[in-house]
C-alpha cells in the first residue's frame, strides 16, 4: 500500500457531515487542517471521536484526515465519530461485529423539526386567552 492510499467514509448527524479519510500509517486525528485538540477542546467531545478505535482496539494505528461541515460542535463530533467507523469497516470487514454491537455504525437520526406556519416553532403554538 502506497503513502497516498487511504479509505474514505461520510458521517453524519444532524445538519454535520464528515468526510473521514482513513490512511493506514499511524499519525493524529486533522480535522479541517487542524489537530483534533484544538478544534475540540473539550476532552468529551474528543472521546466521542476516538470511541471507534478504543472499541476495536486500533487506537494510534490509523492516521485520520477529516472535513467536516455544518451544525454545531457536538453534531460534527458525532458525524466525525460514525465516519471514522464506517472508514474502519472498508478498512477492515472483521471489525464491523465490534462497532455494530457498540452501536457506531447507526446514523443518529434525530433532526430538528420545521417549523409550522402559524406557529411559534415546530409545535410551540401562541398562547390561548379564553376571556
Amino acid at each position: 500500500m502506497n503513502q497516498h492510499s487511504y479509505y474514505y467514509a461520510a458521517g453524519k448527524r444532524k445538519t454535520s457531515v464528515a468526510r473521514v479519510r482513513l490512511f493506514m500509517e499511524r499519525g493524529p486525528v486533522v480535522v479541517n487542517g487542524k489537530p483534533m485538540e484544538e478544534v475540540f477542546p473539550w476532552q468529551s467531545w474528543r472521546d466521542l471521536i476516538t470511541s471507534p478505535f478504543k472499541v476495536t482496539e486500533t487506537t494510534g494505528q490509523f492516521r485520520v484526515v477529516a472535513k467536516v461541515t455544518g451544525g454545531g460542535v457536538v453534531s460534527q463530533a458525532g458525524a466525525l465519530r460514525h465516519g471514522i467507523s464506517r472508514a474502519l469497516t472498508i478498512a477492515d470487514p472483521a471489525l464491523r461485529g465490534r462497532l455494530k454491537k457498540a452501536g457506531l455504525l447507526t446514523r443518529d437520526a434525530r433532526e430538528k423539526e420545521r417549523k409550522k406556519y402559524g406557529l411559534k416553532r415546530a409545535r410551540k403554538a401562541e398562547q390561548y386567552t379564553k376571556r
